[in-house]
This record gives structure tokens, C-alpha cells and sequence, in this order.
């Protein structure tokens, strides 16, 4: 799962870039409003993390402009002002959620989590395909009933392709779910993982499918 967090106070947002990493989410910081608008209008992100002072274009400009183009990224608002009517002005405008300052991770997290699950109606908290299965409130995987331990870049590569199973996944949407901006992706990268999981998957009834020139799709085996 892939996070855009805009909060121009440098030691917070290092803080937070930090303990989100470590729960396995992929996440680019920017530190002005400007430069989020721009990475927004470029890139895919499953939820964006919105501070609203913010130098150059303020926070709610940000969230103007996200939801002027119809982009539905799921927005949580970060701020430091629990003002009622503010918030109210932030739901108004198009926020999913919004969080008061000092951030609880934990809480951070489950309301991701959440954002992710109601993005995804009728299909409960699990993930299925063939005997590999996803829970979306732990974020861990079972195959054939045992628990499937994954790398990060691998668990986000397969929680991807659960999330569109029997549907083709390209590259390009591949490479910006599992690296940041900052990051250089070889050219096999993608390849690599996907070699990894096969293995992994080989004893179980799901399968990923190589679909030369569009990409990939995760599918359960034919009996």
C-alpha cells in the first residue's frame, strides 16, 4: 500500500515516514503543497496524509485540486486544530478523515486500514483466491491455512494483485505501488518479485499469470 505524506514539519514527518515503513507501507513525503499537487497529478497513491499549514499551497488548496480532477485517493487530514467547523470545512471539501495532532500511529494506521476496507465494498475484511486468502484488517496472508511471512516488497506486490485478482496489472501501476519516488527501480525488478512469490505460491491454488505486454494478474488455479 503506497502513502503520500504532505506535512512540511521536517522532524515529524521523518518520524512518521519512519514508523509507517516499519508497518510495511510504501510512503513519499513532500514538504510544500505545490510539490504535492504536482506528485499527485503524476503518480498513484492508495491514501494521501494532509497537513493543512503548508507553504506555498495550503492543504485545503491540495484537497480542492485532488478532488476538482475527480481523483478519489482516500485523503486524511493531519492538522494540529481540533476546530469543529474546520473539520466540517474539511469533510465539506472532500477529506475521508481527519486526525488531530500529536498522531497516535497505531490509530494512523487502523484508520488506513478502514479507508482501504470501505474502498472496497462486499468484499468483508478477507481476500481470497484459491486458498490464499488476505486479511485487510492485519494485513497478513494464509495460504492453505498456514500463515504466508512475506519481505515487504513482495507483500505489496502481492497484496496489489489480491486487490485486482482476476484483473491485469500492469508494470508501470506495479513499480509505483512498491517504490517511492526516491527510489531507483531496475529495469527487472518486477520480474524478480514476481519469481519470488511463484515460488512461494507453488503448493498453493493461486497463481500469478504473466500477461506479455499488459502485465499481470493474480488468478486460482484451474482444477
Amino acid at each position: 500500500m503506497k502513502l503520500l505524506l504532505i506535512e512540511d514539519n521536517l522532524e515529524l514527518a521523518h518520524w512518521l515516514v519512519q514508523l509507517l515503513r516499519e508497518q510495511a507501507f510504501v510512503v513519499d513525503h513532500v514538504a510544500d503543497g505545490a510539490a504535492a499537487d504536482q506528485l499527485l497529478r503524476q503518480g498513484r497513491y492508495d491514501v494521501v496524509l494532509l497537513d493543512l499549514n503548508l507553504p506555498l499551497l495550503s492543504g485545503k488548496g491540495v484537497l480542492r485540486r485532488i478532488r476538482e480532477r475527480q481523483d478519489a485517493v482516500a485523503v486524511i487530514v493531519l492538522t494540529a486544530t481540533a476546530s469543529l467547523d474546520q473539520k466540517v470545512q474539511c469533510l465539506e471539501i472532500g477529506a475521508d478523515d481527519y486526525l488531530v495532532k500529536p498522531i497516535e500511529v497505531r490509530e494512523l494506521v487502523a484508520r488506513i486500514q478502514a479507508l482501504m476496507r470501505r474502498q472496497m465494498p462486499g468484499r468483508a475484511n478477507l481476500l481470497s483466491c484459491g486458498d490464499l486468502h488476505y486479511d485487510l484488517r492485519t494485513r497478513q496472508f494464509e495460504c492453505a491455512g498456514v500463515e504466508l511471512a512475506l519481505p515487504p516488497r513482495e507483500r505489496t506486490l502481492l497484496e496489489t494483485l489480491m486487490r485486482h485478482t482476476g484483473e491485469a496489472v500492469s508494470r508501470q501501476a506495479l513499480v509505483q505501488s512498491l517504490f517511492g519516488v526516491d527510489e531507483d527501480a531496475s529495469a527487472d525488478a518486477i520480474d524478480l518479485y514476481v519469481h519470488r512469490l511463484r515460488k512461494k505460491l507453488e503448493a498453493s491454488r493461486a497463481t500469478i499469470v504473466t500477461l506479455r505486454g499488459v502485465g499481470w494478474l493474480l488468478r486460482a488455479r484451474s482444477t
